[in-house]
């Protein structure tokens, strides 16, 4: 492993706002770096096939090999550890733990997660597990419509039971889903994620059933006992009027109670928001007596993966931060963090009995993959997290319960339907040998949390 030019960090980069106990760490999932997509009788998953499809990813690649994480385990969590953070967020793919979804568990994909596990807790580092990152089990999908299936959100119950009974007891953190709204609108709306559908209808639906498995789930993982600290995750940014203009002004509360309300609304109301229910009209999903109350099961945090904040046109065209001279990441996401501040305020203020936040998600792809001397001066990012980090303090410091922040993502890998020609991680991948080489953001993380340890 190769380090980056040390970058130094004055003290007032480490707000005080930050106690002792804060969640400072970096995240990623398991289709995204683990490879060994055939190894251990792991099964198949719905990226798997995606992938395969023609076009489907714009560089042609698949995460039959990623990262290798799978077989570099041990190197990994030591790169993890020497980053000086006190907690890993990774996700568990099913498929290695439940090749079709259901019946059969295979012991030894649930053995690499123990081993996972038992890694980090070796090293002081504590493990925040989510259940689902977008890899459904394929014969899910072909047998019965995948998530479009009520009988799905069952399955998953008896996944989450599963991972509980096994794992929970080593586990800080476990979530049920990551970001609800990429798995149905992606996956089912615009089709650009697995697997690949194109229904506004079958898209509401599928989100319902993501709600409720999550419900259904906490209450069957409550009952296993195991780990205690129970949520889920979702994406979220401010959503907000391009001009002025009351179209405008309109287009903006409706793209906001379409996204961010319409999976926090239920959890924490019991009820989707009115507008949104009567924009989907016919469209609207089908609801079954108790399910908007089990979606209400009580939590012990929420995730928020924090991009950018969404600026809305009444006439639905797309706006992009780079044709307004705007600063943007290299997915023409506007860099905002002043949106991060803002989306934690808002949700402290409209649901008082919102658990403990933790910014699961945040970062920034730049196009930092040329290594100079064997550098990466990925200053673009460094600033990046520098301004988020600050923005979380500021929230804190408005009294937003805000217990954790951690980065997106530890290393670069494959970014879904852009394959490996977007790079998010603090760490640069060299995907010819799989040599990991520090950033310069990554340093100044280091040095960071080096900084924050001592200072009490």
């Amino acid at each position: 492993m190769s380090a980056a030019t040390h970058i130094p960090t004055s003290s007032a980069d480490v707000p005080a706002s930050f106690p002792a106990d804060f969640l400072f760490g970096v995240a990623t999932s398991s289709f995204q770096i683990e490879g060994a997509t055939q190894v251990d009788g792991r099964g198949e998953s719905i990226w798997d096939r995606f992938c395969r499809q023609p076009g489907a990813i714009s560089d042609g690649s698949n995460g039959d090999i990623a990262c290798e994480h799978f077989d570099r385990l041990e190197q990994d969590l030591d790169l993890i550890a020497s980053l000086g953070v006190n907690c890993y967020r990774f996700s568990l793919a099913w498929p290695r733990i439940q090749p079709t979804g259901r019946g059969e568990w295979n012991a030894a994909g649930l053995g690499f997660y123990e081993r996972l596990v038992d890694g980090l807790l070796a090293r002081g580092i504590k493990p925040v597990a989510t259940l689902y990152h977008w890899d459904l089990p394929q014969a899910l999908q072909d047998q019965q419509g995948g998530w479009a299936a009520r009988d799905t959100v069952h399955r998953f119950v008896d996944y989450a039971r599963h991972v509980q009974k096994y794992l929970g007891d080593r586990l800080y953190a476990l979530s049920t889903h990551n970001e609800p709204w990429c798995t149905a609108t992606l996956g089912h709306d615009t089709g650009v994620h697995a697997p690949g559908l194109r229904d506004r209808a079958l898209a509401a639906q599928v989100s319902h059933h993501l709600l409720l498995s999550h419900g259904l789930a906490m209450q069957a993982m409550r009952t296993e006992g195991g780990c205690k600290n129970l949520g889920i995750v979702l994406n979220m940014g401010p959503s907000v009027p391009a001009t002025a203009h009351p179209a405008d002004i309109a287009a903006a509360r409706l793209a906001d109670a379409k996204s961010r309300r319409w999976y926090s609304d239920p959890l924490f109301k019991g009820e989707y928001p009115a507008e949104a229910l009567a924009d989907l009209g016919a469209a609207a999903p089908k609801i079954e007596a108790g399910d908007m109350a089990a979606m209400r099961a009580p939590m012990d945090h929420l995730g928020i993966n924090y991009y950018t904040r969404y600026v809305v046109n009444a006439d639905g065209k797309p706006w992009s931060a780079r044709e307004h001279g705007l600063p943007a990441s290299d997915m023409d996401w506007e860099v905002y963090p002043e949106g991060l501040t803002d989306i934690l305020c808002r949700m402290h203020a409209d649901y008082p009995d919102m658990p403990p936040l933790y910014i699961t998600e945040n970062g920034g792809a730049f196009p930092d993959q040329t290594l100079v001397d064997g550098h990466v001066h990925d200053l673009d990012r460094l600033d990046y997290l520098r301004t988020h980090i600050a923005a979380t303090a500021e929230a804190r410091r408005r009294g937003v319960r805000v217990d954790g922040y951690m980065v997106w993502s530890l290393m670069d890998n494959f970014e879904w339907g852009f394959g490996y020609s977007k790079r998010f991680g603090i760490v640069h991948v060299d995907y010819e040998t799989q040599a990991r080489t520090l950033k310069a953001s990554a340093l100044w993380y280091q040095d960071l949390l080096r900084q924050w340890r001592a200072q009490g």
